[in-house]
């Protein structure tokens, strides 16, 4: 995954919850150009750490079998608080509802640093949509075992340990 948002998992529940960090670094590019003088995570990657939160445990909760994970809609989208660098933001997903090809989340992205106790820096509902390959893209159906293995192989690395 080129964008990866999510350093590391820590817990999940398959069809529960899931909760997932991401530790924002002062040498991330984005950060030269948001904003050079007050350097912030844009909310745009805070949904997208979360939607990846999202899909990691629908992938995992239906044992890969749909490895084609979308978001559908994102609904009451509020954002509170900055993630500057030095600081992880948590992204907590609960879900609603699991239906045959969605699944509905309450998210929440939390804000904590060295010298910062934990805040709340987004809410959001989600819904995430799953399918195979052949659904969206027939002529790439041959390749689904292949993204399946490599799916399962970096969840296998974010919930290795709490070191990564």
């Amino acid at each position: 995954m080129e964008f990866q948002q999510i350093d590391r998992i820590d817990e999940w529940e398959p069809g529960k919850f899931i909760q997932a960090h991401r530790l924002l670094r002062a040498e991330e590019t984005i950060l030269k150009d948001h904003f050079p003088l007050f350097p912030v995570m844009p909310g745009v990657l805070m949904l997208e750490a979360c939607f990846q939160a999202g899909m990691w445990l629908v992938l995992a909760t239906d044992a890969f079998e749909h490895p084609l994970v979308t978001l559908q809609a994102a609904r009451n989208v509020k954002y509170s608080d900055f993630v500057t660098p030095g600081q992880t933001l948590t992204v907590t997903m609960d879900v609603l509802k699991h239906e045959e090809q969605t699944t509905s989340f309450k998210a929440k992205g939390t804000v904590a640093g060295p010298d910062k106790e934990s805040t709340v820096a987004f809410t959001a509902r989600m819904v995430l949509e799953r399918r195979h390959v052949a659904d969206h893209y027939p002529l790439r159906a041959a390749s689904e075992g292949a993204m399946r293995r490599g799916l399962r192989d970096l969840f296998e690395e974010l919930t290795r340990s709490e070191t990564n």
